[in-house]
């Protein structure tokens, strides 16, 4: 029999404790949506993914999955198994690598990192690994932080590059954890033939740029919550004219004098001679990037060592 919890939720009770392997399926159910994907994602045919699942609702005894047409969807009861199973995985995970003792790294990690991380911080990183640790591989993968934040929760991720803003603070989701280890200040990019150009920017200053056409970011919202939020403190409502993704195209759109941007340090690109970067007010916030794992994943020695040397930042 399944109890119910404080907060009238399903607990699974210490009698009902499903197979690892099992959850692993319920959880690739979830992130990738029909049995037929479960199967290619893990090898198994379909019917057995469908028996496995079946023999996990009899192991938790509660309705996890509820046919929708020819497709099932998870119950209630089955989303909230996922979120336990997450942290389970996650636990599991953690006290394997404690058995593992102290040797030379060894395995591959799955890092998923944001466009503009690659080269600076993530080539680097690799370089360093390489040398110090041969026997880790690293397969790199370039998603924004929300896709990036799913993949880790689902195991289809290792380790992840994000960032976030101060202004625009990042929930860490559950069964993950995060370690800053990077900092950035902001600039307005302008024209270079602004007649202020290169001054630091009041956020009060930002006014005259009332009625010019801003640029924002096309596969994340946080750029334009952070442009919404800077010009809100300013006094007014921006007009985005433009969302690229390309960082250098939002300097070139910039140069060409088709609008403005908030940048920081990193995207801004200095030897340009039609943009200036026009520092902002420390009330517009920075920008801060840092590394997301499983729970349980610090501990493992590939991602250890690969956290590590990012963390220790550029020789």
């Amino acid at each position: 029999m399944s109890a119910k919890g404080t907060d009238g939720g399903t607990e699974i009770g210490p009698q009902q404790l499903p197979d690892l392997g099992r959850l692993r399926l319920l959880v690739e159910l979830h992130r990738l949506g029909t049995m037929a994907a479960v199967a290619a994602s893990t090898g198994y045919g379909t019917s057995a993914v469908s028996k496995h699942l079946a023999v996990l609702e009899q192991e938790v005894g509660i309705p996890l999955l509820a046919p929708v047409g020819r497709r099932v969807q998870l119950t209630p009861a089955g989303e909230r198994l996922v979120e336990h199973a997450v942290g389970i995985l996650a636990a599991v995970e953690e006290a394997q690598a404690e058995l593992r003792g102290t040797a030379d790294p060894v395995g591959r990690v799955r890092l998923a990192s944001f466009f503009t991380a690659v080269e600076p911080v993530v080539l680097p990183a690799l370089a360093r690994l390489r040398e110090q640790y041969p026997r880790v591989a690293v397969e790199v993968y370039e998603h924004e932080p929300e896709h990036t934040a799913r993949l880790l929760r689902s195991g289809s991720a290792d380790l992840g590059v994000v960032y976030d803003y101060s202004l625009v603070p990042r929930a860490v989701p559950p069964g993950l954890s995060a370690r800053q280890f990077e900092e950035q200040p902001l600039y307005l990019a302008v024209p270079a033939n602004h007649p202020d150009a290169g001054r630091p920017l009041a956020l009060s200053g930002l006014a005259e740029f009332a009625g010019t056409g801003w640029i924002a970011n096309s596969r994340g919202t946080d750029d334009d919550e952070l442009v919404q939020r800077v010009c809100a403190m300013a006094g007014f409502v921006p007009r985005i004219a433009h969302r690229v993704d390309s960082l250098h195209l939002v300097n070139s759109l910039v140069g060409a004098g088709l609008g403005v941007a908030v940048l920081a340090s990193s995207g801004i690109e200095r030897h340009r001679t039609d943009v200036a970067f026009r520092p902002l007010d420390p009330l517009a916030g920075t920008r801060r990037s840092a590394l997301l794992a499983r729970a349980g994943q610090w501990s493992w020695p590939p991602v250890a060592a690969l956290a590590a040397i990012v963390m220790e930042g550029p020789c």
